[in-house]
C-alpha cells in the first residue's frame, strides 16, 4: 500500500507559496505588482473561486527564461530559513506507524519539486509527485511543465501512475491532505483522510463519514 501526503497544511504547518511569495517580494525577485496579483490567487484559492491549474501554468510560463540553478538556490535558501522547521509532529509519527507496516511514502503536492524534494530527504520519504518544469540545453526553463499539472485531476493522473508502476491499485492507498481542492484524489483511495482541513473539506469529511486528524502534536488524533 501507499500513503500519499499533501504537502501545504498537511505534512507542513503553514502553506509554503504564501511564505515564498512574501519572501521574494522582500528580496526583490517579484514585482509588488506580481505579488499582488499572486495573493489575490492564493485566496482564491482558498475561497475556491480561482481555477488554480490555470493560475499554475500561467506561473510556470512566466519561469521561462529564468536560470535553473538560481531558483533551486533561492528555494533551499527558502526551504532552510523558513520551512523545514514547521513539519506538523503528527506527520511525523503517521509516516513511522506507514513505515513499520511496510506501506510507501509519498509526497503529493501542487508545489515545485525544487522544495518538496528537499522534504522527501528530510522525512525519508520515497518520492515526490509534483510540479516540476522543464530545462532547455543551456540550463534555462522552458516555461513548460514536465507531465500534467499536479493540481486537482492532474494530482490523480500522477498517483496513479506512480501506484500502477508498482502493482498498487490506487483504489487501495491512502491520502492525507487538508484542501478541498483534493477531492478529486480522495474519492479515489480507499482511505481519504483530512488533515486540518479546510472548512468546506471538513464538512465533506462529516458527511461521506472520513477520517478527520489532528497532527499538532506527536500523537495524532482522528475523529
Amino acid at each position: 500500500m501507499i500513503a500519499f501526503f499533501d504537502l501545504d497544511r498537511t505534512l507542513l504547518s503553514v502553506n509554503s507559496g504564501s511564505l515564498w511569495v512574501r519572501r521574494e517580494t522582500r528580496l526583490g525577485h517579484v514585482r509588488r505588482r506580481d505579488a499582488v496579483q499572486a495573493a489575490g490567487w492564493l485566496l482564491g484559492y482558498h475561497l475556491g473561486v480561482a481555477d488554480m491549474e490555470q493560475v499554475l501554468v500561467r506561473a510556470i510560463a512566466s519561469l521561462a527564461g529564468s536560470p535553473c540553478d538560481e531558483l533551486v538556490e533561492r528555494t533551499r535558501a527558502f526551504y532552510n530559513e523558513e520551512v523545514q522547521h514547521q513539519v506538523r509532529p503528527g506527520a511525523r509519527t503517521t509516516i513511522s506507524e506507514h513505515r513499520a507496516r511496510g506501506d510507501g511514502c509519498v509526497i503529493l503536492t501542487g508545489s515545485s519539486g525544487y522544495l518538496s524534494d528537499l522534504f522527501v530527504a528530510q522525512l525519508g520519504l520515497d518520492a515526490s509527485l509534483c510540479n516540476r518544469f522543464e530545462v532547455d540545453a543551456q540550463g534555462r526553463h522552458t516555461g513548460r511543465s514536465i507531465g500534467p499539472v499536479c493540481y486537482g485531476h492532474g494530482k490523480v493522473l500522477h498517483a496513479r501512475a506512480y501506484a500502477e508502476a508498482r502493482g498498487v491499485a490506487l483504489a487501495d492507498c491512502t491520502f492525507y491532505t487538508d484542501s478541498y481542492s483534493d477531492l478529486p484524489v480522495m474519492e479515489q483511495v480507499s482511505r481519504p483522510v483530512a488533515v486540518h482541513p479546510d472548512p468546506r473539506l471538513r464538512r465533506t469529511a462529516r458527511r461521506r463519514g472520513w477520517a478527520i486528524a489532528d497532527w499538532s502534536t506527536e500523537t495524532p488524533r482522528l475523529d
